[in-house]
């Protein structure tokens, strides 16, 4: 697929694109709970024991959240985890982006530009989940792309059809 142009984004409070950002603070209701970010939906399933798990979901803000996750232990970690975590995030990503209307058609805005989560800081986890200096996986531009392309075959919640006559 060639791409028009490329759109950056990494901070949430960034207008308009750092609602891709998973510290955005948007409600979604994922597996039958309601989180207060996507990156608390995405974090709750890492932990391997529930006492950890909510500790986590205590964090004062979701970028401590990040970095509390982010430092757990080995053995605090889901079993698994390294193998589910894409998957897990595809299904954040689907419930955050269905759920909000107005998230929606600003991902659907972005036309056929590259989704590019930009960190400054260098560090394994920045260069999986984006790019920082032009290198990295930029999974999570890749989860949204893909969430793109599939939210535009979907026919929105709103939407009702017209029968054949």
């Amino acid at each position: 697929m060639t791409h028009d142009s490329e759109i950056r984004f990494y901070r949430a409070n960034e207008r308009p694109y750092g609602a891709f950002s998973n510290l955005y603070r948007r409600e979604i209701v994922f597996e039958g709970e309601t989180f207060a970010t996507s990156e608390h939906a995405y974090q709750a399933g890492k932990a391997r024991k529930p006492e950890v798990r909510r500790w986590l979901m205590q964090a004062p803000s979701p970028a401590l959240l990040a970095m509390a996750a982010h430092g757990l232990y080995y053995w605090d970690i889901s079993p698994g985890w390294s193998k589910t975590k894409f998957d897990r995030m595809r299904g954040v990503l689907h419930a955050k982006f269905t759920q909000h209307d107005d998230l929606r058609s600003l991902l659907l805005s972005t036309g056929s530009s590259r989704l590019v989560e930009t960190a400054t800081t260098d560090n394994e986890v920045n260069r999986l989940w984006g790019e920082v200096n032009g290198v990295g996986q930029n999974m999570l531009g890749v989860l949204l792309m893909e969430l793109r392309d599939r939210l535009r075959c979907e026919i929105p919640a709103g939407t009702r059809l017209q029968a054949a006559e």
